[in-house]
C-alpha cells in the first residue's frame, strides 16, 4: 500500500476527515487524559485503569436518582425505632425495645462516622424524614419480648414497598442479610416479614429515590442476651451490610418470603 505522503492531494480531500476535526479530536483526548491525571488520586495509576476510564465516560443517572454528589461524604440515614415516641416492646425486667434500638443505632452511627460517612441519627417520627433524600436509610427495630416458640430467634430485613429501584433494594437486602448473619451468627428468620415492615410509615415519608429498609435485629426473648450485652456486635453486623452495599461488594441474593399480614 502506498504511504500517505505518496498519495495524490485529491485522496486527502475525498477521505472525509477534515483537518479541523482531527485537531478537535486530538484536543478532546488531551483534555480527558489531563483530567485523569489531575482529577484522580495518585493510586489511580496502580488501580484498574480500564475501569476508571469506563467510569469517567459513563453517562450519569438522571438528577432524581439517589446518588451522592461528588466530593461530599456519603449520606446515610439511621432511624432508631420508637425513639422519641413510645417504648415499643417492654420486657419483664423493664428493658424497652426503644432503648435497645437506640443503643444499637448510636453505635452504628459512631462506627460509620469514624469511617468518614455523614450519618443522620433519626427518631421514629423525626421531622427530617419528610422528603428525606439520601442514598440509603436503615430503620433499626427489634421483635417481641414475649416467648413465642423455639423458632422465634434471628433477624428480619425488609425493603420499602415504595422503592423506586427494586434492583438496588434487593442488593441492599442481600448485603444486610448475608453480612449481618455472618458477623452476629444469628439466623435469618424467613417467613415472618409483615406488611407492617414493607409498608413502614417512614417509607412513604422519605423521598422515593432513597433506598430504605427496615431491620429487626433479633427477638427480645430468645436473642435477649446478645442484643443487650453485645450491642457492638449487632452494630458491626449492620455496618458490614451497609459497607457491602456502599462499596459494591460481591453478594448473593438471599431468598425472602412474601410479606404476611
Amino acid at each position: 500500500m502506498e504511504s500517505p505522503a505518496s498519495l495524490p492531494p485529491s485522496f486527502h480531500r475525498r477521505s472525509g476527515i477534515p483537518t479541523g476535526r482531527i485537531l478537535q479530536t486530538t484536543l478532546s483526548v488531551a483534555i480527558i487524559l489531563a483530567t485523569l491525571f489531575t482529577g484522580f488520586p495518585p493510586d489511580l495509576l496502580t488501580a484498574d485503569w480500564g475501569g476508571k476510564l469506563d467510569l469517567l465516560l459513563t453517562p450519569q443517572p438522571p438528577s432524581g436518582a439517589a446518588t451522592q454528589p461528588s466530593g461530599q461524604p456519603f449520606q446515610i440515614g439511621i432511624v432508631s425505632g420508637h425513639w422519641g415516641n413510645d417504648p415499643g416492646a417492654v420486657c419483664p425486667d423493664g428493658t424497652t425495645e426503644a432503648e435497645v434500638n437506640l443503643n444499637i443505632a448510636s453505635l452504628v452511627q459512631q462506627k460509620l462516622t469514624a469511617l468518614g460517612y455523614n450519618v443522620d441519627l433519626l427518631q421514629e417520627f423525626d421531622p427530617l424524614l419528610e422528603g428525606y433524600n439520601a442514598p440509603l436509610l436503615v430503620s433499626i427495630h427489634n421483635d417481641s419480648c414475649d416467648y413465642i416458640n423455639e423458632n422465634a430467634t434471628g433477624f428480619k430485613v425488609a425493603a420499602s414497598s415504595y422503592s423506586r429501584d427494586s434492583q438496588l433494594s434487593a442488593r441492599l437486602i442481600a448485603c444486610l442479610t448475608t453480612r449481618y448473619a455472618a458477623v452476629t451468627g444469628l439466623p435469618f428468620h424467613a417467613g415472618s416479614i409483615t406488611i407492617d415492615m414493607t409498608d413502614y410509615h417512614s417509607f412513604h415519608e422519605v423521598d422515593p429515590a432513597t433506598n430504605a429498609v427496615i431491620i429487626e435485629t433479633g427477638f427480645l426473648n430468645k436473642d435477649y442476651t446478645i442484643l443487650t450485652q453485645r450491642p457492638d456486635l449487632i452494630a458491626d453486623g449492620i455496618v458490614a451490610g451497609i459497607l457491602c452495599y456502599v462499596n459494591n461488594e460481591n453478594v448473593v441474593a438471599t431468598p425472602t418470603s412474601a410479606a404476611s399480614p
